[in-house]
């Protein structure tokens, strides 16, 4: 396809049978000339000037995406339950079942707040009427379940 790897054979061929042959590595080897040969027109070519691969995220970089920004999706919500007054938490596992979850569903970090508005639209409709709720734990169980446990609503208010 227009390129040699590290592992060729004596005829500067590639062994098909290398473990490092991953869709991946090879995304990464691109050339123009690769992606004039797969179809693309040469005037569309020359109007790239970088050609790019992006790999899909990790569980890690999920959460990480949920946590660590200044305007970060969780401590969104934690500023619009504040109004309520009520702290909302988040376990370790909970975020990591959100990632896990986007990463099973292919959505990736756009997908996070999709799943966390699912999980969030019951509590955000019945938190108010609990008065006595000033503090809300979200779990691993809750987000996988996909459903808030009112029974820990009824017991607080």
């Amino acid at each position: 396809m227009g390129f040699v790897g590290p592992e060729e054979g004596e005829t500067g061929v590639r062994r098909a049978t290398s473990k490092r042959m991953t869709d991946s590595w090879l995304m990464e080897q691109i050339q123009p000339m690769d992606l004039i040969k797969f179809g693309f027109i040469p005037e569309f070519i020359g109007r790239l000037p970088v050609v790019a691969v992006l790999e899909e995220l990790d569980r890690d970089a999920l959460v990480q995406i949920l946590t660590k920004p200044k305007n970060s999706i969780i401590r969104q919500y934690q500023k619009l339950f504040e109004f309520e007054n009520v702290r909302l938490k988040f376990t370790d596992e909970a975020l990591e079942a959100v990632a896990a979850l986007a990463m099973e569903r292919k959505v990736g970090a756009r997908g996070l707040r999709m799943i966390l508005e699912d999980l969030m639209l019951d509590l955000m409709y019945y938190l108010p009427s609990y008065k006595k709720v000033r503090e809300f734990l979200v779990t691993k169980e809750m987000v996988m379940t996909q459903k808030i446990n009112m029974a820990l609503l009824e017991k607080a208010g």
